[in-house]
């Protein structure tokens, strides 16, 4: 039997029941890797030694009676977590090496509930990007056509769960980087509510690594099922030690639902600032079909949904300010005579992120009182809907474009050409709230090209889109591996 693409849950069964031993399904994994990461280029930082060591003694344990969420299950980790004695470098050549003496606290997680580590996986410079390429690493492939993008920021993680390079991994998300290498790739993954996962020890190299959240971005699980975020999102929920004592369990209220035709669902498949291109929009109304289908109470507009435009603005306003503050781009003083020199009236995103480059601290806090009140908005609709279904980003996975400025990189969408950070409003829309938000596989393009949406639920009610996940891939399937 393939080990390769079974399902973290029933590769665990399968291990409890002594059909194969942790050795057998890591030394499965490393050879798919080193057959295939040729071309992928999704594994950066093997780590196969230390893996089988851990493999044997997840044996060991087994035999001993012990059993764990994940013991013996092999596993990959993004780069840009720390893993004591392996390069963290965000893909930035300054830092290549850099090593940490000490685990992130979701790797220390992993590792606690008996998880094999494989190796790093792929990422963007600094994180930066809707692709995975660095000058340290080179650039991840997609696994349906490697003239496209994996996505980003982890694309390395989605295309090595595509290519079954181990069955879960554990990405981050600021601006879909979970969600759209998931989308790209046709793999699960889930954004939770900001603040359930702590991220202690995801930090840019040679930063220390503080018990401190970042605004907006979280950590999270990626799978090729929905269980199986369920499952690793168990592991890693919970806060930081540090802050909160040793215990890290948080008590998640259950779904609100457990049958489809219990669901009330909005479904939007169109944005005022940007077209959803026909692959994508298919993509949203086979899963509307599919809840109808099941039952669900589906509408397709509401008045209590928050202005998209407004949330746009508001959430590329956050994400500027905040990355330009933690990775200068220019002087202050530069970005203030850029940001002043524009028209009055331009109210593009291309304007809107060039003025957040020079936020002052005062424009920022304007920023977060709103944010403040689109959460309000998002709980007044959360009063009469259990999730939100729409795109990810507007287009499946795009060919590889590495133009050094990203501002002079374009889109493509059913033929006309947008700005390219413009796609990032569907990511945006979950996350300037903190909201929880799983991306799933929804059908493909007609070049054959993985489709996904994502569902996107109240605060710290994670387990309402996960489980809503899990009745879809019921109801439409789900992940397949590419040919």
């Amino acid at each position: 039997m393939d080990w390769s693409f079974l399902a973290a849950d029933d590769l665990s069964a399968a291990l409890r029941a002594g059909d194969v031993t942790s050795v057998e399904v890591t030394d499965v994994a490393i050879a798919r890797i080193e057959c295939d990461n040729k071309v992928i280029n999704a594994i950066c930082v093997p780590d196969f030694d230390r893996a089988r060591a851990a493999a044997r003694r997840a044996d060991q344990a087994r035999a001993r009676g012990e059993d764990r969420p994940l013991l013996g299950v092999p596993v990959t980790v993004k780069e840009s977590y720390n893993i004591a004695g392996l390069p963290t470098t965000w893909g930035m050549p300054p830092h290549r090496n850099y090593v940490p003496a000490e685990d992130a606290v979701q790797v220390s997680r992993l590792k606690a509930a008996g998880a094999v580590v494989l190796g790093k996986t792929n990422v963007p410079l600094g994180l930066q990007d809707i692709q995975s390429f660095n000058e340290i690493y080179g650039t991840t492939t997609n696994p349906w056509d490697h003239g496209r993008t994996s996505g980003g920021s982890s694309g390395g993680s989605a295309a090595a769960l595509a290519c079954g390079f181990g069955a879960l991994s554990i990405g981050s998300d600021l601006a879909g980087s979970l969600r759209t290498p998931a989308h790209f790739c046709g793999v699960y993954a889930h954004k939770p509510t900001l603040g359930l996962a702590a991220n202690r020890g995801m930090v840019p190299p040679s930063a220390p690594a503080l018990p401190a959240d970042f605004d907006l971005a979280v950590v999270g699980p990626m799978a090729r099922t929905a269980h199986d975020l369920t499952l690793l999102l168990d592991v890693m929920a919970g806060p930081d030690p540090l802050t909160l004592g040793v215990a890290h369990r948080l008590a998640l209220p259950p779904a609100r639902h457990e049958r489809l035709s219990d669901f009330r669902v909005l479904v939007l498949d169109e944005h005022p600032l940007i077209p959803t291109g026909s692959a994508v929009r298919a993509a949203v109304n086979r899963v509307a079909a599919a809840l109808a289908d099941g039952g669900a109470h589906v509408e397709r507009h509401s008045p209590r949904l928050p202005d998209l435009t407004e949330a746009a603005t508001l959430y590329m306003q956050l994400l500027i300010s905040g990355s330009v503050a933690r990775f200068p781009i220019e002087s202050d003083e530069q970005l203030r005579t850029r940001a002043t020199g524009l028209s009055a009236g331009d109210q593009s995103l291309d304007a809107v992120r060039l003025r957040a480059m020079a936020f002052s601290h005062h424009d920022w806090l304007e920023a977060n009182y709103r944010r403040e009140l689109h959460r309000h908005g998002w709980r007044q609709l959360f009063a009469e809907f259990d999730a939100v279904v729409c795109p990810i980003t507007p287009t499946p996975a795009f060919p590889h474009d590495h133009t050094p400025n990203p501002m002079e990189r374009r889109l493509d969408i059913d033929g006309v050409e947008y700005p390219y950070f413009d796609q990032l409003v569907w990511a945006g829309l979950a996350t300037t709230p903190g909201l929880p938000a799983t991306a799933i596989p929804a059908g493909r393009s007609p070049e054959g090209l993985p489709v996904g949406v994502q569902l996107i639920g109240p605060a710290f009610e994670d387990r309402t889109p996960l489980l809503l996940a899990e009745l879809l891939e019921q109801k439409i399937g789900g992940f397949q591996a590419p040919e």
